[in-house]
């Protein structure tokens, strides 16, 4: 009998060249319509953070609200989407950083963090830490009492945690 990270890493697909050529991209969609792996993916996910009085999660666009919503709710938490520009309905705060192919923007609700709040930042997977490390600066301007930040997957052999904060806690259920 697989474990349950086994069960998950079995459900992940592999696609080669996307988003562009030479890349393998770990598909978490295939895990996500599995009712098993995606009780299993909510539930770990849960658990690291269940006694650290998390108050919000936030969810980087697109498949970081999969799992930062279930987070949310298992720990009975706000759910704040941080999305590329111009989806956002009302007043917001943004930040530009390079990706590891081109430049990019995310934005985020100016009042959705309070100096109150504790925050799990939340992205399916680490790959460069661009994306988290742009979300976390744009998390830290709201000056919230505490930042953690977590992944589903993350790709040890791109070293992504390096562009992350050394004193920020970073978690991941699978690492490749």
């Amino acid at each position: 009998m697989a474990t349950p990270m086994e069960y998950i890493k079995s459900k992940i697909r592999d696609v080669e060249d996307f988003p562009s050529k030479g890349i393998l991209f770990k598909d978490l969609t295939t895990a996500f319509k599995d009712p098993r792996a995606l009780h299993i993916i909510g539930w770990d996910l849960s658990q690291i953070y269940r006694d650290k009085g998390v108050t919000k999660v936030v969810g980087i666009e697109s498949r970081g609200f999969i799992g930062g919503s279930i987070l949310a709710f298992e720990l009975g938490a706000g759910f704040v989407p941080a999305r590329k520009p111009g989806k956002l309905p009302a007043d917001t705060v943004r930040m530009e950083y390079a990706k590891e192919y081109g430049t990019d923007t995310i934005e985020m609700h100016r009042d959705a963090i309070g100096p109150d709040d504790v925050v799990v930042l939340h992205d399916d997977v680490l790959a460069t830490g661009g994306t988290m490390a742009a979300a976390y600066a744009l998390v830290k301007s709201m000056n919230p009492k505490k930042i953690y930040i977590n992944f589903i997957i993350e790709l040890t052999a791109l070293n992504g945690r390096a562009a992350l904060p050394a004193d920020c806690e970073v978690t991941s259920l699978i690492k490749y």
